[in-house]
């Protein structure tokens, strides 16, 4: 095993734990400004309960996720220095705004929401809990705007080996940034919703104290997560299309679609052989990968084998094509999630309607379980979105074989390799345990005159 196969792994491992924790950092803050605003309005101490029950699980689950994410950027100058020296120029500035604006937007006002219980009135003190979900997501949206760069390079011009910023606005306006960031906001947004819905069920099973705080949380969860859960399905759609304009290859290495058709059919259940790009066993719907493709029953959708030729002429030698079995599951895997979600919520949603949700245990324990139907969607979601660009770190522009360190060795990162395993591993068992222990500890006993000062 080489330094590049080794750096790959440790950057794919990182990134796969610290993405854990973001997609219910985006989704969870916006749900709970949302409740605390209700309580505003309302004024049902309810919902100032629900607000920092949940509250709290958010700040264990923000906590880790600023510590995974560190690490990221450590790993552009160490293991990636010519990716770095390559794409700093662009890079930089999307990054430095996240950090700069967005960040500081989040965690400064997030600690003004922890402390500001007893000291804001409760107008301020929800409007600071906007900020905060704002400050989330604007941070999300930065580094979405570097990362679309890398799908789609725009704005730039290169320059003594280097892809340097030739406008903004441009990498700004990159299509790329408003298909991805819509997609991960939404799924964040179901994320949210099922970790809610999911503790809740674990409540309601359990007839808890305060049980009027998770009937109603798990109420709350089911029209939150079928929004979320809808518009990502929309938006994935949308982002498919998008991506057979500009990755071709990467909807075939899909669909192991290897030789264009139009019409395309859409691959139910494939079997392939990498080696000869060929079907062993394959189970199609005519048409239908058209009609996803195009909106309509024809039209081309191109192939691998046909691609391969079209990049060796475009690009020079070499092998152009991704690892489809991976592609091929992780987008099966990802799309399969998404539906027993939306199946989920529409089961929940009849119970809620019937007020029946008490007397549906199955559900409940469906519901449970379903937690993490969520991070496995998000998890094989961004596995297939950079492993399907592949030979690609920026798509056209810089092979990942040419981005990795030359002065890096591989004994070296593989010891670092097996020590951030190690360490993420300990972190994830933490906020696990965390977790589980605030989580299932129900709605602490308050004062009925006073709230505590603390987060909750």
């Amino acid at each position: 095993m080489n330094a590049l196969l080794l750096a790959r792994w440790q950057f794919a491992i990182t990134t796969v734990y610290h993405f854990f924790f973001v997609p219910l950092t985006l989704g969870l803050s916006v749900l709970i400004a949302i409740m605390e605003t209700k309580y505003v309005r309302s004024g049902d101490e309810t919902y100032r309960k629900m607000t920092r029950f949940w509250g709290k699980l958010f700040l264990i689950n923000f906590a880790l996720g600023v510590v995974t994410g560190i690490v990221q950027e450590f790993q552009f100058g160490m293991n990636w220095s010519e990716y770095s020296r390559f794409m700093g120029d662009i890079f930089g500035a999307p990054l430095a705004i996240e950090a700069l604006l967005a960040f500081y937007i989040e965690s400064t006002f997030l600690g003004v929401w922890i402390f500001g219980w007893d000291r804001l009135s409760p107008r301020l003190h929800a409007a600071v809990a906007w900020m905060v979900a704002i400050g989330a997501n604007l941070s999300a949206l930065w580094i979405l705007v570097a990362n679309s760069f890398m799908q789609k390079p725009t704005g730039y011009v290169l320059r003594n080996g280097r892809a340097e910023m030739a406008d903004f606005w441009a990498l700004l306006g990159n299509g790329h940034v408003w298909v991805q960031w819509p997609h991960v906001f939404t799924a964040s947004l179901a994320t949210a919703a099922f970790f809610v819905a999911g503790i809740s069920a674990y409540h309601l099973l359990k007839r808890s104290r305060d049980l009027e705080v998770f009937r109603r949380s798990f109420r709350w969860a089911v029209a939150y997560g079928l929004i979320g859960t809808v518009l990502v399905i929309l938006v994935g759609h949308t982002q498919a299309q998008y991506m057979t304009r500009i990755q071709p290859m990467k909807m075939a290495a899909a669909e192991a679609l290897w030789n264009t058709e139009n019409p395309a059919a859409m691959s139910i259940f494939t079997i392939g052989n990498e080696r000869e790009r060929k079907d062993v066993f394959a189970i199609r719907i005519p048409g239908l990968l058209s009609f996803l493709a195009h909106n309509r029953f024809s039209g081309a959708v191109e192939g691998i084998n046909n691609l391969q030729d079209e990049y060796v002429q475009r690009y020079g030698p070499g092998d152009y094509v991704p690892p489809v079995a991976i592609s091929y599951w992780t987008f099966r895997i990802m799309v399969g999630a998404g539906f027993a979600m939306l199946l989920l919520l529409l089961w929940s949603l009849r119970a809620v309607i019937k007020e029946r949700t008490l007397d549906s245990p199955r559900l409940l324990k469906y519901m449970l379980w379903a937690i993490a139907l969520p991070y496995i969607a998000n998890s094989t979601g961004w596995i297939f979105t950079e492993v399907a660009r592949q030979p690609w770190i920026v798509f056209g522009l810089l092979r990942t074989k040419d981005a990795v360190s030359p002065i890096v060795s591989a004994p070296e990162v593989a010891f670092s390799l097996v020590a951030f395993t190690v360490v993420y591993g300990i972190l994830m068992a933490v906020d696990i345990y965390l977790l589980k222990r605030f989580a299932t500890a129900g709605v602490p006993e308050e004062s009925p005159t006073k709230a505590p000062a603390e987060a909750g």
